[in-house]
């Protein structure tokens, strides 16, 4: 009986374990205005710049917080904390990578018209970058472990972004240096 109550409980404690990264990891990132914005932004350059707009308000807001600024009224991310903001980051970022890379693969060697889009991108996460380096000395100062940790991961998303941007600039110039 007591194996039974044992197993019962463990059953419980499991699943609730579970629902809870569940919520945690299925609340939403973006605000019913931006994944409006995006339902209406179809094409990859515009839809990209909004993704990036999104991920700055992100880090801007979040070192806002971290200097102790205040929320202002109407604040579009005024329930998010900052933890909440570099994760929405990192979704951000990676939604990013995945429409590149849905395009690049639809429109075939060639890799569509994504130009102007790649130039952006590595523009942006250099910016990025840099303020992820200030938002990381902010967090060691105020001893903030799990504000570090996602911080790190937001920074090798940028990484990796970044140097998605880089390999595809090169790939592109490569392309149109065989055109002429």
């Amino acid at each position: 009986m007591k194996k039974l109550a044992f197993s019962l409980f463990s059953a419980i404690l499991l699943s609730g374990i579970i629902a809870g990264v569940s919520a945690l990891s299925a609340r939403e990132f973006l605000t019913e205005e931006e994944i409006e914005l995006i339902r209406i932004k179809q094409k990859i350059d515009p839809r990209i710049k909004a993704y990036l707009s999104f991920a700055a308000l992100r880090l801007k807001s979040t070192e806002a917080r971290l200097l102790g600024a205040g929320i202002e009224p109407g604040d579009p991310l005024e329930y998010f904390t900052p933890e909440d903001m570099l994760d929405g980051y990192y979704r951000i970022m990676n939604s990013v990578m995945l429409n590149l890379e849905e395009t690049a693969r639809k429109a075939g060697p060639n890799g569509g018209d994504i130009l102007n889009t790649l130039k952006e991108l590595h523009k942006r996460t250099e910016e990025s970058l840099r303020q992820l380096e200030f938002l990381e000395k902010l967090a060691t100062k105020q001893n903030k472990p799990e504000l570090l940790r996602l911080i790190h991961r937001a920074v090798d998303i940028t990484n990796g972004a970044h140097e998605g941007a880089e390999y595809g600039l090169a790939e592109k110039s490569g392309a149109s240096g065989k055109k002429e």
